[in-house]
């Protein structure tokens, strides 16, 4: 079904990471006939480069390609509406892409941003989690000091994986809520690049498309990828998951439209989004 896989291991770092190639910095994984490779990439901006090389190249050539993102691709239900005013994951999307900042060097407005939405909530929440030096009141820096702000704590696939944490946490150790923020930008604007060319799984029409963004989630190879380092495959745990679940769904071949025909409410894949082979 596809010709080249990419997996990004993404990151939210405010700075540019380490030249040394580094954990918890950005790596892209790819996988296609000939080979399986990962690269390491500093900032977002740089990243965000090169994926629009690999869109471009794959169009180019005639490549089928499909690029999965460790973030959070959409929100529990009822938060577009509560955002935007419409429902479904693509209009958060677009309203995130208005708002977000985020520089060549990899500073960035997330933590106002949350704040800003966290505003439009009743109580305190749903995001959480910020620098302690940073002011902003409608943020805390504790989950366990949110309330009465109406929204679920997880998504219906989370809800399957024990081990996922919520996109609302924003600061320290699992901070997927913060990736999602600043990825989200990226892939809208990948998107916007190559107009009709470009689809997002499963929260819009994705079958014909040359290209297919899909929400992945490493650790479901993590028993894979620990026996990988043991093995001597490297020292940087971001660069072998991102090799082996590249690897993994390009070998799945034709079987991988398994893995993208969930057994889940049609209004949770509309609106939240769902992770590519969940449960």
């Amino acid at each position: 079904m596809f010709d080249r896989i990419v997996i990004a291991d993404w990151s939210a770092a405010s700075s540019p990471s380490p030249a040394p190639p580094s954990a918890d910095a950005i790596w892209l994984g790819a996988a296609d006939a000939a080979g399986v490779t990962a690269t390491y990439h500093r900032t977002r901006a740089e990243a965000a480069a090169a994926l629009t090389a690999e869109v471009a190249a794959a169009l180019a050539q005639g490549q089928r390609l499909l690029v999965g993102a460790d973030f959070p691709f959409g929100y529990p239900a009822g938060f577009a509406v509560a955002v935007t005013g419409r429902p479904g994951a693509l209009e958060v999307w677009d309203w995130l892409t208005a708002r977000i900042e985020d520089g060549p060097d990899n500073r960035n407005n997330r933590f106002a941003v949350a704040a800003a939405i966290n505003a439009r909530f009743p109580g305190i929440g749903p995001f959480w989690g910020r620098p302690r030096h940073l002011v902003l009141p409608d943020l805390p820096d504790r989950g366990r000091d949110r309330r009465g702000h109406g929204m679920a704590e997880r998504r219906v696939c989370e809800a399957r994986l024990p081990g996922t944490q919520p996109v609302w946490k924003l600061y320290t150790t699992g901070s997927v809520g913060s990736q999602a923020l600043l990825g989200i930008p990226v892939l809208a604007r990948l998107r916007a690049a190559f107009p009709g060319r470009v689809a997002v799984w499963p929260v819009e029409p994705w079958a014909d498309a040359p290209v297919v963004l899909a929400e992945v989630w490493p650790s479901l190879l993590a028993a894979r990828v620990r026996a990988a380092q043991a093995a001597g495959e490297g020292p940087v745990k971001d660069a072998v998951q991102v090799r082996l679940l590249a690897a993994h769904l390009l070998a799945q071949g034709p079987g991988i439209a398994r893995l993208l025909a969930p057994d889940a409410p049609a209004a949770a894949l509309a609106e939240e989004g769902w992770i590519l082979g969940a449960p």
